[in-house]
């Protein structure tokens, strides 16, 4: 049971909270959130707020994955890599606008409930890895956008390596707790900022080239 909510009262929600995008808009209508959350959890599927999945580790508020996705400007042949699969609502929604998607996961446990549920949605154009998120996936770069779901002060080097030049990269940037969601691009001379898309509350990034474990 969900309440009597349903995605379309999710899509009116981040209409509302911003985005214009039509085809992330119908990406949202096309992807069940209640398959993407914790059992006990399903009843608030379709509100729009965070939902706790364990290890102190909660989804994106969907208008904030919304605001993230729409500021990277994903389109049909992009190649994307997201750090932070929790379980997998936001990797469902960027595979139905990218043409594929490596996504890397801290947790074990929360990983296999993802690769799960993107499985039994049909989401197939996505590959799954457990790992460091601040080391990237450098086997699969170089990556037209890259999505950080954890906030750290500065973007990680090796991300910034493997973007492509042009690309655009979102984080959150600031030490985990209240932060501005940056847009940056990939240029010549290095990684620029483009723009604060939002303020938000992001858990922490972990790993190597992220706050230490």
């Amino acid at each position: 049971m969900t309440g009597g909510a349903s995605p379309e009262d999710l899509v009116r929600a981040i209409r509302a909270a911003g985005a214009r995008d039509e085809r992330l808009l119908e990406a949202v209508r096309a992807t069940p959130r209640a398959g993407f959350v914790p059992a006990d959890q399903v009843v608030v599927a379709y509100e729009d707020e965070p939902i706790p999945i364990g290890h102190g580790q909660v989804t994106t508020q969907p208008s904030l994955s919304a605001r993230m996705i729409e500021g990277l400007g994903v389109a049909g042949g992009d190649h994307v890599l997201e750090i932070g699969t929790g379980l997998g609502f936001q990797t469902a929604l960027l595979a139905r606008l990218a043409a594929d998607v490596v996504t890397i996961e801290r947790w074990p446990d929360l990983a296999r409930q993802a690769r799960w549920n993107l499985a039994r949605h049909g989401v197939g154009n996505v590959e799954l890895l457990i790992g460091d998120g601040s080391r990237g996936v450098p086997d699969h770069a170089p990556y037209d956008g890259i999505l950080v779901s954890a906030a750290f002060p500065e973007v990680p080097p090796p991300l910034v390596e493997q973007l492509r030049l042009g690309g655009h990269l979102v984080q959150p940037i600031g030490s985990g707790g209240q932060e501005e969601v940056v847009l940056f691009q990939r240029t010549v001379t290095g990684l620029e900022r483009r723009q604060v898309l939002t303020l938000a509350r992001f858990v922490r990034l972990h790993g190597r080239y992220g706050f230490p474990d």
